[in-house]
């Protein structure tokens, strides 16, 4: 197949690349490469997929609405895989245009395209901030999600309601996935694992917030990966049996899914921190700190539907998954 995805120097988006052109698809990447975290990293990122058969990168911007219609017209997609967003919930406090810009105007430039252009499926990335105020674990796509604690979490609700209407609307076949803490190699430095591994390398204090009594559903890239790649190959479709007088958040009558892809296990913090240290070799020196604004104490993904829909079954524990993060971070680092 061909295939855009889209935010290909970020994180997710690199590793998704590499994994559909090791299959064998043509992968277009697009990315706007911007300066939320070192460039550098995106950039190296982005070396290790160009000059392979089936892949070709463009720069640019989502929210350039003709510039996105001129890729979509060129290029002639068989589906979408659309992982750019401006990521993070702190930095959504301090710069909502960015959000804005990025996760509302740019994914209706992607919806648009898809509508216009006989896209056969579309996966876009959504994320378990999404869950906001919801205290009931593990979280499921069939609770309501109403009572996001931050613009990023508002934005991502936001994507899913857009996606739902293009479906509805025009018959685009869309699957969301709820993202839950990805980390692994090539990783994000603005997230815990990277900033951590990075202090304690440097011998500086960690910032543990919520007074250590945090717990994320932390997953590994590689469980990730598999999970994104077979939601691609499984093309959404109306629910036989969506029943509008007691309406599933997850499904419906129109060709729309809602998954969420973690790795129902959730993770002290202060073990994640542990298997930090002991990957390292390493005590780490800790600052404790109150909840940050927009943050949850704790996230757990109930990941049943995805695993009767694709087969989906995470496979890598939080020690196995750190000491690969380390291994490649001094390596890549020379540290």
């Amino acid at each position: 197949m061909k295939l855009l995805v889209t935010g290909a120097a970020g994180f997710i988006g690199f590793h998704t690349a590499k994994a559909l052109l090791d299959r064998g698809d043509t992968v277009i990447g697009v990315d706007n490469l911007n300066d939320y975290y070192d460039v550098s990293l995106k950039q190296a990122r982005l070396t290790q997929l160009e000059g392979r058969n089936g892949f070709g990168f463009i720069k640019s911007d989502l929210a350039d609405r003709a510039a996105i219609k001129e890729l979509f017209e060129t290029e002639k997609f068989d589906r979408v895989v659309h992982l750019a967003a401006q990521a993070g919930v702190r930095y959504s406090i301090e710069n909502p245009h960015a959000y804005v810009d990025s996760n509302l105007v740019g994914f209706t430039n992607i919806l648009e395209g898809c509508r216009n252009n006989s896209v056969e499926h579309l996966v876009f990335a959504s994320s378990s901030s999404v869950y906001g105020a919801n205290t009931s674990m593990p979280f499921s796509v069939h609770q309501n999600v109403d009572h996001p604690l931050s613009l990023y979490a508002a934005t991502k609700k936001s994507n899913e309601l857009m996606a739902h209407a293009y479906a509805n609307l025009y018959q685009i076949p869309v699957t969301g996935l709820r993202f839950f803490t990805v980390y692994g190699p090539w990783g994000r430095p603005d997230m815990a694992l990277f900033k951590f591994a990075r202090a304690i390398l440097d011998g500086e204090p960690i910032e543990v917030f919520n007074n250590g009594q945090h717990a994320r559903d932390f997953t590994y890239i590689d469980d990730i990966v598999e999970g994104v790649v077979r939601s691609v190959d499984l093309v959404a479709t109306p629910d036989p049996d969506w029943d509008d007088t007691m309406p599933d958040p997850a499904t419906s009558a129109a060709p729309y899914r809602l998954y969420n892809i973690g790795n129902n296990n959730p993770v002290e913090l202060m073990d994640f921190i542990a298997a930090i240290e002991k990957a390292l070799g390493k005590t780490a020196e800790k600052v404790f700190l109150p909840l940050q604004p927009g943050d949850v104490p704790a996230t757990y993904a109930d990941i049943d539907a995805l695993a009767d829909a694709v087969g989906y079954r995470p496979k890598t524990n939080i020690e196995d998954g750190i000491a690969k993060f380390v291994d490649w971070y001094r390596e890549y680092y020379g540290t």
